[in-house]
């Protein structure tokens, strides 16, 4: 039942008519805002305003003729209310691919300046989708705005960072099991998948922590030889390996390395190829830069079966290497994940799962290293066909085209146009050309960002004053107009939404009476 507008009439005060008549001329020319003007027209003297109603097609089907449909999608999370309309605007990835058929890549990239809302955006679609099923994902929160909230949906916290939580890249998580599973059930050919998609995660981590730690990708050779080293691990060792137990068997120098690596007989051929991987092993294994969270025993396994949230808050912003090997590992010990739990629904072993993989503060996962780009770029393409469907959150397409590499920042551009929908919020004036170079904006809608992003008026009370632009996003999908929404949240997300937590216990402590700080209506 579509939501429609409805505008009852009402009698409108008139001055009493005149006995003489209006001129022909005027008659000819027909009656104004106000109605007949002149002599003997009887123009009204006041317009009221139209009191406006809302209810459903079966409420109001019999209003005539002062009805309008609203022409806000009713499918999804409910956001908020239509800034124009007020009408309920209920909008999320998911629910637009599945259901409504309003967008044809389950994803979503969301743009604005800080400080207006995006993280909170995200949070509510999390919520919604929760209850509709549907397991929110955050594959790395850099800062931790939202571990509330999957704490609150009694999901699963991660946390990962020096001495708090450790991620074994060696890991295959779920697989063996799933694969043993599938194995028992008479499903082979789905059991040497789920196994060969694990091993091809972990060898794809380990060069990608090599690549982070030289700043420079391991040879053809090398990697052909910790391929083999990992199917020689996985043959010999009891247990789950670490890099250390990795580094042991390319010391070890059995036959089958020996022979990929093409010594012809002589060891010490073998021992020249390897000596610059033995070295950076070693580096990673012996703590360093990458190597303390990578090199011991997964702290904290993942489950499929609920919200989950990577917590690497405690890292910090200027261990920039540091962030790009955690994001990384998160986001493959996550899809891999996510695979076995597909694999397992194919063969009819458990229900059919759906998840919602939250990309947050992308420009920072973008800048933190090689190979960032290029594993994002695999992510957005292959969404649809794993059944998952994501958000990237990032401020501006500055920020995006800020890359080194010219092939990097056509990549990060294509984020954006391969975007099921584009989500908008604040944005300066000097933004409007990369977006619309992107996707296309009118006039007033570039008109209606710029203003969003304004600072709230000057109070020198120290009240709180919101931005105008605050929790109003624009709704951008190919084409079509975009839909302005204001978000207005409940008093349990209220608690759940304060991403400036250090800050707001400052304010309190300058505020408590009797504290010193420059707080009171005196302060200077």
């Amino acid at each position: 039942m579509a939501p429609m507008l409805f505008f009852p009439t009402r009698k409108s005060k008139v001055t009493a008519p005149a006995k003489a008549q209006a001129a022909p001329a005027a008659r000819e020319r027909g009656p104004g805002p106000r109605g007949w003007g002149g002599r003997g027209g009887g123009a009204a003297a006041l317009v009221p305003s139209v009191r406006e109603y809302r209810g459903t097609t079966v409420q109001v089907c019999g209003l005539w003729p002062f009805s309008s449909g609203t022409s806000s999608p009713m499918i999804g999370v409910p956001l908020g209310r239509h800034e124009e309309t007020q009408a309920t605007v209920c909008c999320d990835p998911i629910s637009w691919f599945q259901r409504a058929r309003l967008i044809s890549n389950p994803s979503a990239f969301i743009l604005g300046k800080p400080g207006l809302g995006k993280s909170t955006l995200v949070r509510r679609m999390m919520l919604g989708l929760s209850g509709q099923g549907v397991h929110p994902l955050v594959l790395g929160d850099l800062k931790g705005e939202h571990v509330d909230a999957v704490a609150a949906l009694g999901g699963q916290v991660i946390e990962l960072g020096r001495g708090r939580g450790y991620l074994n890249i060696l890991d295959p998580g779920q697989a063996v099991e799933a694969a043993g599973l599938l194995e028992e059930q008479g499903h082979h050919d789905a059991a040497v998948r789920v196994r060969a998609d694990a091993h091809g995660r972990r060898l794809t981590m380990v060069v990608s922590l090599i690549t982070i730690s030289r700043n420079s990708p391991p040879t053809d050779q090398e990697q052909t030889i910790l391929d083999r080293a990992l199917r020689v691990l996985d043959e010999t060792f009891d247990g789950v390996p670490v890099l250390k137990d990795l580094l042991d068997v390319i010391t070890a120098a059995p036959a089958e390395l020996r022979q990929v690596a093409l010594d012809r007989g002589d060891k010490s051929v073998y021992l020249k190829e390897t000596r610059a991987l033995e070295a950076t092993l070693l580096g990673l294994t012996g703590g360093g830069k990458l190597g303390e969270i990578f090199s011991r025993q997964t702290t904290n396994p993942m489950r499929r079966d609920r919200a989950v949230v990577f917590d690497v808050s405690s890292i910090d912003e200027t261990e920039t290497d540091l962030q790009a090997a955690v994001l990384l590992a998160c986001w493959s010990y996550g899809f891999g994940t996510v695979n076995v739990a597909n694999a397992l629904a194919d063969a009819g072993l458990e229900s059919r799962r759906n998840y919602f993989v939250v990309l947050d503060e992308l420009w920072r996962a973008l800048r933190a290293g090689k190979g960032m780009v290029d594993r994002v770029d695999a992510l957005t393409r292959l969404n649809r066909s794993v059944g998952v469907g994501q958000v990237m959150i990032s401020h501006t397409m500055s920020d995006l085209l800020a890359l080194p590499a010219e092939e990097d920042r056509m990549k990060a551009r294509g984020f954006v146009e391969r975007s099921g929908m584009v989500i908008c919020g604040g944005l300066p004036a000097s933004e409007m050309p990369l977006l619309t170079a992107a996707i296309p904006l009118s006039r007033q809608e570039q008109q209606k960002l710029i203003s969003w992003q304004d600072p709230p008026a000057w109070d020198s009370r120290g009240g709180d004053v919101e931005p105008p632009g605050r929790g109003k996003f624009l709704i951008k999908v190919g084409g079509r107009p975009g839909i302005p929404v204001k978000i207005g949240l409940t008093s349990i997300e209220a608690s759940l939404n304060d991403t400036n937590m250090r800050w707001n216990a400052l304010a309190e402590t300058l505020l408590e009476p009797g504290t010193s700080g420059l707080a009171g209506d005196g302060a200077l």
